[in-house]
């Protein structure tokens, strides 16, 4: 009964553990994907550096490159920054989700990578001219750049975030092939430039400046309000340095002597350049390539601060998102686990508590009706009426669920029982007064027939008469007999009790006078003793129904002998012998259990009354009764076991002869080893 309640309160307990587990997977997905989304903004924040570094490696390299000098320590130092940025982008790559558009951008940076080295070698030669150096670092850096649209997990709007970013990238990239072909061509000799080669340029150029209002113009399109507002504080920012750097600069010139022009601003910078004026001429106007170069820096690194914002961004908010993500994950996988184990736990409280009230009820039911009951029932057929207590223990379960209502339904049950046993009982016992009295009523008048008998059986001298008239007394003694059988199973002691002891070989032929074939019956070897009065008339009765058996059951031509002996512990035993039909091994085992312990008078004892008389008269006075076969193997031996509580050695006995004499009767009825042997046969 436990493991099916178990069983049925486990499920919803299984339900709330799958149901919890999906919660914790999407948890722990979340977390993943925050995760991931952490190592995709370390690799944009990578990529972005190596871009900037590159194109930047670029841009300082133009001077001296052109000039020849292709070991300036402006360029080494460059390309070893560059390099560094390389290896960390390794790096991050090795961390990064192993997802297919990752993979294919990292394919675009590894092919443009393995050109960087020839780039590198040729940059600013007949092999390579300034706009090819200048335009063959976008290998490297544009696939670097697209990078930042695999950004936006957690925010508000992913696509746009990353639109920004490469907006801003662009924008950067524009600028730094500005400064990288502007400054080319304030630092070329153009007589050694073909026509065709500075038209390439120039219009080169011109092309990156309109790239760059378009990369502005993206940025806004993507940006938010926020974006652009810290764009134009940069671009403020960098102005206002500018027109610091200038007049520094200036007062520096005055301070040596020198002639000052003061630059313009970059957009007329730019503008000039692309008007194609030669160097000459933009140095008159303050255009200078380091003037240039410094203004574009600037602008440069106002759009490298904001790109940098924005990776910086994206990473710390993926890096809270993840946090968040992981706290979330175990404060719900804590609270599943929680709330699981309560829930088995209170399902294995309410499964003991139903499976112990179930078994408390199970073995309640089973005593009551294996134990309680029976006995009660019992008592209540062998007891007074009204002496008994029938009042009703109830099962020892007090709550209020369905088990209790079981519980007081079946204590309903139960005290139905009793009372209706009890009803049974009073009127079984109304039945045996009704027995009783007239049982008492038929001896009164059997008494005064004997009395009469006998009175003719004195008066009567024709031996006829006489023979037929002690024939008519013992009919009657029967009858008489007959009557105090029911009184007995009615539950009556005698009215008339002896208050004198009787010696033991008087009330066996007391006993042998009130049955019908007397003359049949043959005492030997019994002991000299006395029987309490209080005992004597129910042991006649006993032993007088026994000897009636005998004699009935056994050939008319043969005797039943009666011997006894007492044993060394004080009890008697007394032996009747007949040699009659005998019983059935099984017939005989129930009978002595019955005369063990005398059953319920019902139907049952009309088909053996006197052995039913019997039992209840031993079991008055603690007389153990039994049947067995004859040691002959024809006819029975009806045992009777007489307590020392009823009996006693007669003053002055010869105690000598009558053990000679019960020694020899036991002989005579094959036990030659005595009473003791004959008592352990029958034990």
């Amino acid at each position: 009964m436990a493991r099916k309640l178990q069983a049925i309160l486990l499920i919803p307990v299984i339900v709330a553990l799958v149901l919890g587990g999906f919660r914790v997977k999407r948890s722990v997905d979340t977390w993943q994907d925050a995760d991931d989304a952490v190592r995709v903004a370390e690799l944009v924040q990578a990529a972005n550096k190596y871009a900037s570094d590159a194109i930047n490696e670029r841009d300082v390299s133009v001077t001296p490159l052109v000039k020849g000098d292709r070991t300036s320590s402006v360029v080494t130092t460059a390309r070893a920054i560059t390099d560094a940025d390389a290896k960390a982008f390794d790096e991050a790559v090795d961390r990064m989700p192993q997802t297919p558009g990752l993979l294919r951008r990292v394919e675009l940076v590894r092919a443009g990578e393995k050109q960087l080295a020839s780039v590198r070698a040729n940059a600013f030669t007949s092999r390579l001219t300034g706009v090819q150096t200048e335009e063959s670092y976008h290998a490297v850096q544009h696939p670097l750049m697209e990078i930042s649209n695999e950004l936006g997990y957690g925010s508000s709007n992913g696509a746009s975030f990353g639109r920004t970013l490469y907006a801003v990238s662009l924008t950067q990239a524009a600028e730094s092939l500005i400064r990288a072909i502007g400054t080319h061509l304030l630092v070329e000799d153009r007589g050694k430039v073909t026509e065709g080669e500075l038209q390439a340029q120039l219009g080169s150029f011109s092309s990156y400046v309109y790239l760059e209002q378009v990369g502005l113009q993206e940025y806004a399109g993507a940006g938010t309000d926020g974006d652009m507002a810290r764009l134009r504080k940069a671009l403020s920012d960098a102005q206002k340095l500018g027109v610091k750097q200038t007049t520094e600069a200036q007062t520096q010139a005055e301070a040596a002597g020198k002639t000052f022009v003061a630059p313009p601003s970059l957009a007329k910078m730019t503008s000039a350049i692309a008007s194609g004026k030669s160097p000459t001429q933009l140095a008159a106007q303050g255009i200078t390539s380091d003037t240039f170069f410094a203004a574009s820096t600037l602008s440069f690194d106002a759009y490298r601060g904001v790109e940098v914002y924005l990776t910086d961004t994206a990473l710390a908010q993926a890096q809270t998102i993840a946090d968040d993500a992981r706290n979330d994950a175990i404060i719900n996988a804590v609270l599943v686990l929680a709330a699981v184990l309560a829930a088995f736990l209170l399902a294995a409280w309410v499964a003991r508590t139903m499976s112990t009230s179930m078994h408390r009820l199970s073995t309640s039911a089973h005593e009551i009706a294996e134990q309680r009951l029976p006995a009660l029932l019992t008592q209540l057929t062998r007891a007074i009426p009204g002496r008994v207590e029938a009042q009703v223990e109830p099962i020892p379960i007090t709550t209020t669920d369905e088990i209790g209502e079981v519980a007081r339904a079946f204590d309903h049950v139960h005290r139905e029982a009793v009372r209706l046993a009890a009803e049974q009982a009073l009127l079984r016992a109304n039945i045996n007064t009704i027995f009783s009295n007239l049982a008492r009523r038929n001896q009164s008048l059997i008494e005064r027939q004997l009395a009469l008998i006998t009175s003719l059986e004195g008066k009567e001298a024709d031996p006829d008469q006489l023979s037929n008239l002690f024939r008519l007394d013992h009919l009657a003694t029967r009858v008489r007999r007959n009557g105090e059988n029911l009184l007995v199973l009615g539950g009556e002691t005698p009215a008339q009790q002896w208050d004198q002891p009787l010696p033991l070989v008087d009330v066996i032929r007391a006993a042998a006078s009130e049955v019908e074939q007397y003359e049949r019956v043959e005492l030997s070897g019994v002991p000299e003793a006395e029987i309490h009065g209080r005992a004597v008339t129910d042991l006649v009765h006993l032993l007088a129904e026994l000897l009636e058996n005998a004699t009935t059951f056994s050939s008319p031509h043969s005797m039943v002998r009666v011997t006894a002996a007492r044993l060394p512990d004080g009890r008697i035993m007394i032996e009747m012998h007949d040699s009659g039909i005998g019983l059935p091994p099984e017939e005989m085992a129930d009978i002595n259990h019955h005369l063990a312990d005398p059953p319920t008078v019902d139907v049952a004892i009309s088909q053996r009354m006197g052995l039913y008389v019997v039992g209840r008269l031993a079991d008055r006075h603690g007389i153990r009764v039994q049947l067995r076969p004859s040691d002959g193997g024809q006819g029975i031996t009806a045992l009777a076991m007489l307590p020392d509580t009823i009996t006693y050695r007669s003053p002055g006995a010869a105690e000598s002869d009558a053990d000679t004499l019960a020694l020899a009767a036991f002989a005579e009825a094959g036990f030659p080893d005595g009473p003791n042997r004959a008592y352990e046969a029958w034990e």
